[in-house]
């Protein structure tokens, strides 16, 4: 079950678009060969995929398959599950009280350095009587 808001809570717009269409029109579509091994047809066909999303500055890259076009599908797969990552809200922080060991160990250390300073100080002048 993901995020629910609360009454009277209005949940904020996505930041970045999600649909096929917006995406396509978004990015810069870049064609490349791939550096896998793979032999001859793999180093003469541009088949790999790199797409650019201009808003958000995401970079996708695809070369899993021989061909240009599912490797196309596959980077705007990937880009759109980025997005939607990137769209969700962030959780509310649950605050949480530190535990005693650490209170403890805490303002032992606060003693440790004030005895430390106090030992700096110049000595008061003791009165002779």
């Amino acid at each position: 079950m993901g995020y629910q808001p609360a009454m009277g809570e209005i949940r904020p717009r996505p930041k970045y678009s999600t649909d096929l269409a917006s995406l396509e029109r978004e990015t810069d579509v870049e064609t490349f060969r791939s550096s896998k091994p793979g032999g001859q047809r793999r180093d003469k066909v541009e088949t790999a995929v790199r797409l650019r999303h201009r808003p958000s500055g995401i970079t996708v890259v695809a070369s899993d398959f021989r061909s240009q076009a599912q490797n196309r599908e596959l980077a705007f797969t990937r880009l759109r599950e980025k997005l939607i990552r990137l769209n969700r809200p962030p959780k509310p922080r649950l605050r949480t009280r530190p535990p005693l060991s650490s209170l403890q160990q805490i303002r032992e250390d606060k003693e440790r350095l004030s005895q430390k300073k106090r030992l700096r100080r110049r000595p008061e002048p003791v009165e002779e009587v």
